[in-house]
């Protein structure tokens, strides 16, 4: 029999489908903490949890502990790395509480408005506020919708029986995608200029961290409102704060720093807040619960690896290879355009790689989608393309070619409601180093993807590069490494500069103006 801890007040069905099964004992208990739990049964096999911390410390009291399942999506509260050390599989179940989020989402925005916190606080203590508690009616509102996956796809779905307008920024989903969800794909400044409330469902990342800011804030109407059930460090508090106080905006949280009691830094500013409660449905719970118990089954009687989160790299993959998987995409990503929609994704791959193609998929699905992780398995990533509507073909290689190890992407992605735009790119490993060696025609670039790089293409002609070089120089930013391929059939050129560090985004499009650039972009590996 293996032993299970279940350290929480997680629904009863995960503890009854493994008794059931006959081949676990099953421990669940929420009147002790997570450490006194595992201290009692040091011989467990697996744990599961909900918001327990899982720390190194919990882990080395377990020594026959093999796996670790959060019932719920983030699993930030465990050490993944430390677990995978210690040979245990960390999964999660992702969607289990994507509903429960998406009408919490709702409740926050009707609460805001019809005053129903504030109206509920003055009747009780007697008074009859009519007049002060005027609501307005989310019916035929503008709703603006950041992060069109599960979560956001299930939001648009239920205000739609509120008759209101949607518009959605990602830059995955594909606008058939979107068109099928009723939502109109615009710009991050587009939705929050027009939007009456704004929904985020984006993950927190180096990339998205603070990134809904100023810039964002101050293009927004009178009376708008935010709603945050992401992450807290999504949105800078700072610049919500002041510009809150110049203009009427209004923002409803449930998510913090930190998942506990105390002081929350954005009381002062928020306008209705919640501890948590995204996921704390009864139905949450019983699907998150019915979830892991069939994984832990699953995983133990079928192989089946699909929500593993912290998986080893196969035997005979170098390790390299994912990440040059990830960082081509990252960078087909950016050549397109942070405002562009993914259509669809084309590979290659060369050589040895080709029995990985399943693996390093992921890896490529993430370097375009920050809402993905790379952690993640080929199940998991061939079902979040079919959500978003993004077409995947890998082609069969030509071994003619001699592109030994290599790695073709064609990025297709949609510019807007007419225009298409694809970029090739092919990366490999030479003498141990990452190595983008083409994008689009221009072959044989041999470019080191580290540090920070300015990037444009522009039509041959001599004078272009002292024009680049200067303009950077004249920004006390230091040139590290130049590349500037030609391409006789096209007649342009390609100008890469890494620099010690990014120019502005106002000196990067001058010096594409000046020079005349077809595309530019800078962008930190």
């Amino acid at each position: 029999m293996k032993k299970v801890l279940i350290p929480t007040s997680l629904n009863a069905v995960a503890a009854d489908l493994l008794k059931e099964n006959g081949n676990y004992e099953v421990i669940q208990s929420s009147k002790v903490t997570i450490e006194e739990l595992v201290k009692m049964h040091p011989d467990a096999y697996a744990l599961i949890v909900r918001s327990e911390k899982v720390t190194q410390e919990i882990i080395d009291l377990l020594p026959n502990l093999k796996v670790i399942i959060r019932a719920g999506a983030g699993f930030n509260t465990i050490d993944i790395k430390y677990a995978r050390s210690k040979h245990i599989d960390v999964m999660n179940t992702p969607g289990a509480n994507s509903n429960a989020v998406a009408e919490e989402v709702i409740a926050m925005m009707l609460a805001s408005a019809r005053n129903i916190i504030p109206a509920d606080i003055s009747t009780r203590t007697g008074k009859w506020e009519k007049k002060k508690f005027m609501g307005t009616e989310l019916t035929a509102k503008t709703i603006g919708i950041i992060g069109l996956g599960n979560i956001g796809q299930l939001v648009a779905k239920r205000v739609k029986g509120f008759e209101c307008s949607i518009m959605g920024f990602d830059p995955f989903i594909s606008a058939e995608k979107a068109k099928e969800c009723g939502v109109k794909l615009a710009s991050l400044e587009e939705v929050f200029a027009n939007a009456d409330y704004i929904t985020l469902h984006i993950p927190e990342n180096d990339e998205t961290r603070k990134s809904i800011n100023k810039r964002l804030f101050s293009v927004m109407k009178d009376g708008a409102v935010i709603v945050n059930c992401a992450r807290a460090g999504v949105i800078d508090e700072d610049d919500f704060r002041a510009i809150k106080a110049e203009k009427d905006i209004k923002l409803l949280t449930d998510v913090y720093p930190k998942d506990e009691g105390g002081e929350k830094p954005i009381a002062d500013a928020a306008d209705i807040m919640l501890p948590h409660l995204g996921a704390s449905t009864k139905e949450a719970n019983f699907n998150a619960a019915k979830r892991a118990g069939e994984q832990l089954i699953d995983l133990d009687q079928k192989g089946i690896t699909s929500f593993i989160v912290n998986r080893d790299i196969p035997e005979g993959l170098d390790e390299q290879y994912c990440e040059l998987s990830y960082i081509i995409a990252k960078l087909a990503a950016e050549i397109n355009g942070k405002n562009s929609t993914t259509k669809s994704i084309s590979t290659s791959f060369y050589g040895k790689l080709e029995p990985y193609e399943e693996w390093l998929l992921t890896q490529i699905v993430a370097g375009v989608e920050n809402d993905f992780d790379k952690t993640m398995d080929n199940t998991t990533a061939l079902s979040f393309l079919e959500e978003m509507g993004v077409e995947y073909v890998n082609r069969k290689t030509d071994i003619e070619k001699g592109f030994d190890n290599s790695i073709t992407l064609d990025l297709t992605s949609r510019v807007d409601n007419t225009t298409l735009k694809t970029v090739s790119i092919r990366g490999t490993i030479a003498e141990g180093t990452i190595m983008i060696s083409r994008i689009e025609e221009f072959d044989k670039l041999y470019l080191e993807p580290i540090g920070s790089a300015v990037f444009f293409i522009y039509d041959d002609r001599p004078g272009v590069i002292a024009a680049i070089s200067t303009k950077i120089a004249e920004k006390g930013i230091n040139i590290e490494d130049i590349r500037n391929p030609h391409s006789a059939e096209s007649g342009r050129s390609l100008a890469v500069l890494k620099v010690a560090q990014l120019p502005c985004k106002e000196t990067v499009e001058q010096i594409a103006k000046d020079i005349n650039a077809a595309s530019f972009f800078a962008i930190k590996f």
